[in-house]
């Protein structure tokens, strides 16, 4: 290779890399152009008013936040509490498949103990798609309230 096509291939490298840094967005850290999908951030408010099908009295209030990579499907989260007069027996995210609101665990928090940040593994297709759809809610039991006592749906930000 002479110096010419050596100069030549390393002025189309500096010209490469300077298009791609100006596509970079200050208010957004996603690519522009470069099919990077930012997470889907998600977000539930409990407490006992939320409760389904019916609502408890329980003073406890709490927070759901999360990250949704839809690529990867891995959701990030961070579930918050306070209020609590009693131990908590059970935390999980439902899937809502009755009609009045309500549905099995399908993903369990790894530990009950305020608060509780977790990633899971790769969720299956039809969980990142009801996720995003909003058909999931956090709940949180106590033996008093062994169905929930707080809960809160899950929604998009």
């Amino acid at each position: 290779m002479n110096k010419k096509s050596t100069l030549l291939s390393i002025a189309a490298l500096l010209t490469v890399g300077l298009a791609l840094t100006s596509c970079l967005d200050d208010e957004n850290p996603y690519t522009v152009g470069l099919g990077v999908t930012p997470p889907t951030m998600l977000t539930a408010t409990l407490n006992g008013a939320g409760e389904k099908p019916t609502s408890t009295t329980v003073a406890a209030t709490g927070t759901f936040t999360g990250s949704l990579n839809t690529t990867t499907r891995v959701l990030s989260y961070t579930v918050t509490y306070q209020g609590f007069t009693e131990p908590l027996t059970g935390g999980h995210l439902h899937k809502i498949t009755a009609a009045n609101g309500t549905g099995p665990v399908d993903i369990p928090f790894p530990s009950l103990t305020s608060p509780i940040i977790a990633t899971t593994a790769a969720l299956r297709q039809g969980q990142v798609d009801s996720l995003v759809a909003g058909l999931y809610y956090a709940n949180l039991h106590t033996a008093t309230y062994p169905a929930g006592a707080i809960r809160g749906d899950v929604k998009k930000l």
